[in-house]
């Protein structure tokens, strides 16, 4: 599985920047998918996760309310919304996607991941 994230880049805070993510094959025909990051120093943190129709999502604590993620029924592409941006959204951010049908949070859910895009914010 081959994943290729974009949509990164620059933005002044209180921008918006919407992020994809498209699996070029999949493991099966149910997979759920998520977005982590990583910023300089930091561990990586989970973001937000989505189950393979869509139906279920769950999102970190803080970007609850600014971030959507979106997908089609069992579509290889998923979308990541990010409104409202702080600085301290500035990191890296990585597209993952599980064998599973929902991984939720957990990082050891997912099993294959992307490069990474981008995201700054400045102040």
């Amino acid at each position: 599985v081959q994943l290729q994230a974009c949509g990164g880049g620059l933005v002044q805070a209180g921008g918006a920047l919407n992020l994809s993510c498209t699996a070029t094959s999949r493991p099966s025909s149910n997979n759920g998918m998520g977005w982590f990051r990583q910023a300089p120093g930091k561990e990586r943190e989970f973001v937000v996760s989505i189950s393979y129709n869509g139906g279920r999502t769950a999102y970190a604590d803080n970007v609850q309310g600014r971030f959507t993620i979106s997908r089609e029924f069992a579509s290889s592409t998923v979308y990541l919304q990010m409104n409202s941006l702080k600085p301290e959204d500035t990191a890296v951010y990585y597209c993952a996607v599980s064998r599973g049908w929902y991984p939720g949070r957990k990082v050891t859910n997912y099993h294959y991941w992307g490069q990474g895009t981008l995201v700054t914010v400045s102040s």
